[in-house]
Formats: structure tokens, sequence, C-alpha cells
């Protein structure tokens, strides 16, 4: 497969094509995190709570996934573009390798971990029972999910970005049967949406291995390319680590706020874990945008034209622009409802709203950071990639978070992200201005 259509082809028609596949699966997760969310609510808010608290670490766990995956889509884009085939094959059998060793000790931390990560937020017994039973069936699933990311990032950096979305629509089908044991289902509550995410999660990775051995890619996973290479194996993690970084950082952060926030109102920890599922319909599609933009900065960068890369990078800020404009016009308007589709208690709408309401005054302004961060990646430049979500996720919006809530009290803690995002979005844009000005160190 020849992928100089990377670099010849013209832009718009192009991202859109390597984009658009993307934005649909992204936009399907989406609607599979907030159906999952919405069912589990309607087991208790008990459950609803248990699930906020559980997300930081199956967060931390697909950020693991998602972030090494970007290292090997980062290497095997910048070696095809560079026309080094063997190279390419070698980064995709190391990357694939090492994912399957990130998924076993993965298993076995969080699931030997979460009974006790769970009790530094909540003493509810209901609340850590439900906690632990969804956690100890989700996280045995770890290494389908590694599996899948890495098949997901070898196809995109060939120009494959028909993602299978088989996963998200047996989930979606399958929450409601084992939750409330509709026909001949059992009934399994909190189990039954943890066994629904991980039949969805092995449904997909039966998908890759068909798509990978009837329709064959350039790129090849074999265990002739099993050869020590510590030059690329550094590579892989000096690209992969910052973007593990950069997704498992909102993990941290959910984690201070629910310690913050909990010390006040249990239904705080409920309005946290809820805008965190509402705003994956808007952040998932943007990356969808965003890994669609990734291998074309990767290929181009690697084949030298760096007039491709910019003018790549602008579009992608326009297009991310739009979705976040739209969803911080949706946010403002129809919080109660957004809120009130998760709970009924008349006091976590009402926070929750006020809360929504604040939060997406910087929905706008985040677009320069997300868009930039995922451009540095695929410009092997994970550094200034991770300096960015550094600032967006910890070393600004917890200091002001926390100065806020013990000053005015916690409701004011939601003005902590507006301010953020427009700090950051300064300083993502003088990384990428300067980035984009000079070719930079080779991959």
């Amino acid at each position: 497969m020849n992928e100089d259509f990377m670099k010849e082809k013209p832009i718009l028609p192009l991202l859109t094509t390597m984009a658009l596949p993307m934005v649909i699966s992204m936009l399907v997760n989406s609607l599979y995190n907030i159906i999952d969310s919405l069912f589990v609510a309607k087991i208790s808010e008990d459950a609803m709570t248990a699930l906020s608290l559980v997300y930081p670490v199956q967060n931390f766990i697909n950020a693991v996934a998602i972030g090494f995956g970007v290292g090997i889509n980062a290497l095997i884009s910048f070696h095809l573009g560079a026309k080094e085939g063997e190279k390419a094959n070698i980064a995709a059998t190391h990357g694939f390798f090492f994912s399957i060793l990130h998924g076993v000790i993965l298993t076995i931390g969080s699931i030997a971990l979460i009974p006790t990560f769970l009790s530094r937020f909540t003493t509810d017994s209901n609340v850590l029972k439900s906690g632990v039973e969804y956690a100890n069936i989700v996280f045995v699933f770890s290494i389908i999910i590694m599996m899948n990311l890495t098949f997901e990032k070898v196809f995109q950096s060939v120009g494959r970005m028909n993602v299978s979305m088989l996963g998200c629509i047996a989930n979606i089908i399958l929450d409601p049967l084992l939750i409330f044991g509709i026909g001949i289902f059992p009934k399994m509550g909190m189990r039954g949406a943890a066994l629904a995410t991980g039949i969805g999660q092995l449904l997909t990775l039966i998908f890759y291995l068909f798509a990978y051995f009837l329709r064959p890619i350039s790129v090849r996973i074999s265990r002739k390319y099993l050869i020590l290479d510590k030059h690329l194996d550094l590579k892989l993690y000096g690209i992969g680590i910052p973007a593990i970084l950069n997704l498992a950082l909102p993990s941290l952060l959910i984690s201070f706020l629910n310690g913050l926030l909990a010390a006040y109102d249990q239904c705080y920890v409920v309005v946290v874990g809820i805008y965190y599922k509402l705003q994956t319909f808007l952040y998932l599609p943007a990356n969808g945008i965003i890994q669609g933009m990734r291998p074309l900065v990767g290929f181009n960068y690697g084949a030298g034209e760096i007039k491709r890369v910019k003018k790549i990078y602008h579009l992608t800020l326009c297009m991310n622009g739009v979705i976040m404009l739209l969803g911080m016009i949706i946010c403002f308007t129809a919080s109660p409802y957004l809120i009130g589709m998760f709970t009924d208690n008349a006091t976590t709408i009402s926070a929750g709203s006020n809360a929504l309401r604040i939060i997406c005054c910087g929905f706008l302004i985040s677009t320069v950071s997300i868009t930039a961060s995922g451009a540095l990646e695929g410009l092997s430049k994970g550094g200034q990639s991770l300096i960015i979500s550094l600032l967006r996720y910890i070393l600004f919006i917890i200091p002001i978070a926390f100065v806020l809530c013990k000053a005015f009290g916690p409701q004011y803690v939601f003005h902590a992200f507006w301010i953020t995002e427009i700090l950051t979005a300064a300083i993502a844009a003088l990384l990428m201005k300067s980035s984009l000005r000079l070719p930079g160190t080779q991959a």
C-alpha cells in the first residue's frame, strides 16, 4: 500500500477523509459513555457515585493504552514518510509487545489497589461495594484494551481510519440487558455494566484481527521484528510517556476534585462525574479530528513537507473550534436538562447546572490547547505536549481550584476551569508557533 497520498492529496479532503471515520467512532464511543452512565444512574445515585470514583483509575488504564499508542503511531508514520518500511515494522511489533506487558501489569495492580483507592473518597458501604464489583470485572479486560489501541494506532498510521465501532454498539445493547436482567439475561447490576464493557472490547479486538489478516496493510507485526533495538524502544517511550501523562493527568485532577469537594457534599462528586461523561461528547469528536491529523503531521514532517504541516494544523484548529463553540452554546442553554438525565436529586441538578454553565465558558478557548498538544505529539515533540497538559490539568487548575474553594466555597471551584483554559491556551499558542517555525529534530 502506497501512503504517499498523505503528502499529495489536497489538505481539506485529505483531513476530512482521515478524520471523519474517527469522529464518527468517537461519537459512538461518547454515546456509549453517556448511555452506560444513564443506565448505571437508574440503579441508584450510590451506583453513579461509585462509577464516578472508579472513573479516574479506568481513565488511567485507557491513558496508558492510548498514550503509548500515540508513540507507536508517531514512529510508524515518521518512518513511512521517510521510506523506512523495515523500521516501521519494528516499531509496530515492539509497540504491540510492550502494550501486552502494560496490560498484564495494570490488570494485577488495578484490581489489587482499587479497594484502598475507593476508601480514600468514601466510607459508604454501598458505594464501596458497587465500585469494587464494577472494577474487578472491567479491569480484567485491560490486556484486551491495550491490544485494541495498538491495532487502532497501527491502522491509523497507514491511513486506514475505519476503526471498529462494533464494541461500543455491542456495549450499548448489552448494558440494559445485563444490568436489569431483561429476557434470558440475569440481573447483574454494576457487574452487568462492567461485563458489557468488557465484551464490547473483546468484540472490537476480534474485528481488528479479522481486518489485519483478511485485508493486509503495509505495516506488519511479526516475531521476526522482535529484535533488540534499544534506540527505537527509547523513542517509543520518549513519545509515549508524555502522551500517557497527557491523558492520565485528568485522572489526577478528578481525584483531587473528588477529595476536595467530598468534604462539603457528596453531590459534588456526582456532579464532577456527570460533567466528565458529558464532555466526552465534545472532546472525543475533537480528538477524532486530532487522530486524523496526527499521522498526516507525522508523515509530512518525516517527508520534510513543513508547509503542509502548518496548513493541516490550522485547518484542524478551525474544525475543532466549530465543535467546541456548538458545545458551549448547548451546555450553557440546556444545562438543567443535561444534568437531569443522570439524577432526579434537586440539589445535584442545581449544583450541576451551575457548574456546567461555568465550565463551558472555557470550551472554545480550549481548542488551542488540545489541538496544539495533538500536533506536537505528531511532530514527536512529546515534551512540549506534556507541558501543555501539565499546565491544563495540574499546575494551573489545582491551585486555582483550591484557593477558590477555600476562599469562596465549593461552588466557585468550577471557575478554575475557564481561567485555566485561557492561561494554557496562551502558552500552547507560543509553543506551537515556535515548533511550526523550525523543522525541529528528527524522530
